[in-house]
């Protein structure tokens, strides 16, 4: 007799256990094997919540009773194919809850369980009484401009991108009056003329060859210098890709890069190019998802959680600034987005084009091992030639807000010129730290300080607000010294706040514009910043936020201040982070035909960091770093893991990390040589101690291969979680860490 069909629907939930749960179907639909995939609603204890079906079998139980689903939210499955087979792999890999990994997958509002949107394009046009009133509006104002745009006719989203920088926030502000409207039209309307680009030189044209020669997956690494034109190489092959009627993926770093290379793509392509970041609302990135999952979305440019998209008809995955740490999710399910585009690369048998000119260390191991494809772009495209480097050695120099006289000079002397002018000070804020000049008291965060280990408020709105930048917490200055009541508190150190503050007064001619995470927290911020100064003479001040990817063609001057600290830390990355921050910022001067220069401000001008980038450029500082991290054992030669736990009290994570250590410590075994295959550092108190009121501890796992890393953990972490001691600490484990902090 054969086997009754299976009936029990294994769902995956979104909540923190490393298991699926066991449910009959809704009354009236049988289980089937096509459910698998399908979102259905369940009661989960006195809630209700939106699951995956992960597959249909027999109960792990047979004997408890089950309880029956609510309701199924899908007609088909919606997680099915490729991208639940990757996002298992993901689960695997970083030893997540395969409910939270499809959950993360999915836009918020799928999550809650709402149906997928109508996936048509949107534009704009004047209403009856735009049409009649636009005249009053403030001439050269921009809803003026805007009106005087729509006056011609309606126009789609794709079009006004093109036509008008930032015209968002116009479009809101005539919407409100009753003198515009957003409408609905078929996404089929969309279709842009495409714009031919500038001819490629030798270098680019062999990378677009080679990315177009490749017949399945294929991981190139594209390895250029700032301004080379890898954005060139990305809409060659993007366009190909096209033309063979696929779609394609393109990964950024930061959502202030995308507003930049929408433009440019949509203006190039001749398709909708469609944009996914945390910047849009919920429905917005449903309907891009959605778009993306039906094959309508041929272009997606998004950032990290981008990588999700499904892709029925892909034909090509591009990571720009495949080195940035932005690419790593470091809360939740702690992924790296540019490793999940590899393996969704293969598993959709496409070419993955990873693009930076400061490439990871891992990345360029890869290459160097022929895993990778390495595509060299060794020369500026154009008439750009690479900017001058001087170092500037400021021991015993006066400095007003961090800048000694010969920046100072240098930057007047660039705007008399008639180009810009970019200061990078990587802190936001007024000043690191308030300090009493009679007591040494000085502000700590409440939240985030230990008795042995303050760690001080940053000074915002010249020296008016204090405000942690770890956990959010703010407060006032105080009028006086809470220890002392002494008047003499002084703000001590240097932010992008105070640098501004400086410059504006010494530069009063001259637009002064500040970029950095306070300034651009509104939707369009720093797209209408970069707009607002144009190619006219101005300073920009900023931190990493403008040392990526942005084109800034009269930038002639780049003054980089404060970047002592970063040549000192405990940090092994700390270096290689370091060296590509000062490649990429030194990349945004002289990108066109005005030559540029980099002063490097310094107090160590004699450090070997400095000194090999400048005498021998990235790769000869990789080259060095890669023989250091061999010979030590760190990646990319060997993989890492990182426990970490946190509680409200001090001993619950140190306890539950040396129960786990004393678990895994059991699958220690020696190789032939007689070497440990497994290494345990720790527990020790993370170096960043306490954090939004949780004290914080760790545990560094290390193995010679990542196969055996990963047969550890498999084995070890059900017991890790049966642990007494892991139900008093918050816990996780990060898979490839990028910080150890």
């Amino acid at each position: 007799m054969p086997a009754p069909s299976p009936s029990v629907l294994r769902v995956a939930l979104p909540v923190p256990l490393p298991r699926l749960f066991d449910y009959h179907p809704p009354p009236g639909s049988p289980a089937v094997p096509g459910d698998a995939g399908r979102r259905i609603r369940v009661p989960f204890g006195p809630r209700e919540l939106v699951g995956v079906v992960a597959e249909i079998g027999a109960p792990d139980d047979p004997a408890q009773p089950l309880r029956e689903a609510l309701e199924w939210l899908d007609d088909a499955p919606l997680l099915a194919g490729e991208l639940a087979a990757s996002l298992r792999w993901l689960a695997r890999y970083t030893h997540a809850p395969l409910g939270e990994v499809l959950a993360t997958a999915l836009p918020a509002s799928l999550r809650r369980g709402e149906a997928m949107p109508d996936t048509h394009a949107w534009a704009w046009r004047l209403t009856e009484a735009g049409a009649t009133s636009a005249a009053g509006l403030k001439a050269g104002g921009r809803p003026q401009r805007l009106a005087a745009l729509l006056a011609a006719g309606p126009r789609d989203e794709e079009a006004l991108e093109l036509a008008m920088e930032g015209w968002r926030a116009p479009a809101r502000t005539l919407a409100a009056r009753g003198l515009a409207e957003r409408f609905a039209i078929p996404a089929s309307q969309l279709a842009p003329a495409p714009q031919a680009g500038p001819p490629l030189h030798d270098e680019q044209r062999q990378a677009v060859e080679a990315v177009a020669a490749c017949t399945g997956f294929a991981a190139l690494l594209l390895d250029g210098v700032t301004g080379s034109g890898k954005t060139e190489v990305y809409l060659a092959a993007i366009a190909d890709c096209l033309a063979r009627g696929r779609q394609a993926l393109v990964l950024v770093p930061e959502i202030g890069l995308t507003p930049q290379t929408l433009a440019r793509f949509r203006a190039r392509l001749g398709v909708p190019v469609h944009a996914l970041h945390s910047g849009l609302g919920d429905g917005e990135r449903a309907r891009v998802w959605a778009a993306a999952a039906r094959g309508e979305a041929r272009v997606v440019v998004g950032t990290r959680s981008a990588v999700f998209v499904p892709l029925p008809d892909a034909g090509l995955v591009v990571v720009d600034e495949e080195h940035d740490g932005s690419y790593k999710q470091q809360d939740g399910i702690r992924y790296h987005a540019r490793d999940f585009a590899l393996v969704r690369g293969k598993a959709l048998d496409v070419p993955v084009l990873l693009g930076s000119a400061t490439p990871s260390l891992e990345s360029l191991q890869n290459a160097v091992s022929g895993r990778y494809a390495h595509l060299r772009l060794r020369h500026r495209a154009g008439v750009a030639k690479p900017p001058v480097v001087r170092v500037l050695d400021v021991r015993k120099r006066p400095l007003e807000a961090g800048l000694s006289p010969e920046l100072l000079a240098a930057i007047t002397s660039a705007l008399a010129a008639g180009g810009q002018v970019l200061v990078f000070k990587n802190r936001r804020g007024y000043a690191p730290v308030l300090l009493c000049h009679d007591c040494g008291w000085s502000a700590h965060c409440p939240r985030c300080s230990t008795p042995d280990r303050p760690h001080p408020m940053t000074v915002h709105a010249g020296g008016r607000r204090l405000q942690c930048h770890h956990c959010g917490h703010r407060a006032s200055a105080p009028p006086a010294c809470p220890d002392c009541a002494s008047l003499g508190l002084q703000p001590q150190g240097v932010g992008t706040e105070r640098i501004e503050e400086l410059l504006a007064a010494r530069l009063p001619d001259v637009p002064v514009l500040r970029i950095d995470r306070g300034s651009t927290r509104r939707r369009d911020a720093l797209e209408d910043l970069l707009g607002s100064l144009g190619n006219r003479p101005g300073v920009l001040i900023g931190t990493q936020m403008l040392a990526k990817g942005h084109d800034l063609p009269n930038l002639t001057l780049v003054c980089v201040v404060g970047i002592d600290e970063g040549l000192f830390s405990a940090d092994f990355r700390a270096g290689e982070k370091l060296a590509q921050l000062l490649i990429q910022v030194a990349g945004r001067a002289g990108r066109a035909d005005k030559p540029g220069l980099v002063l490097l401000q310094t107090h160590h001008p004699e450090h070997p960091l400095l000194l090999t980038l400048i005498n021998g450029g990235y790769h000869a500082f990789a080259a060095g770093e890669l023989a250091q991290r061999e010979a030590a054992g760190f990646p990319p030669f060997a993989p890492l893991a990182l426990l970490r736990a946190e509680s409200q009290q001090a001993d619950p994570p140190m306890a539950f990390l040396q129960a786990a250590r004393r678990v895994l410590a059991t699958y220690a075994t020696r190789d032939a040589a007689g070497m440990p295959t497994l290494l345990l550092d720790g527990p020790v108190v993370a170096p960043m101690p306490r954090r939004a009121g949780s004290y914080r501890a760790q545990l560094l796992i290390a193995t010679d291969q990542r196969p055996r890393l990963h047969g550890i953990l498999d084995t070890a972490l059900p017991e890790i979680h049966a642990l007494p001691e892991a139900r008093r600490a918050r816990w996780s484990l990060d898979v490839d860490p990028v910080d150890l902090y």
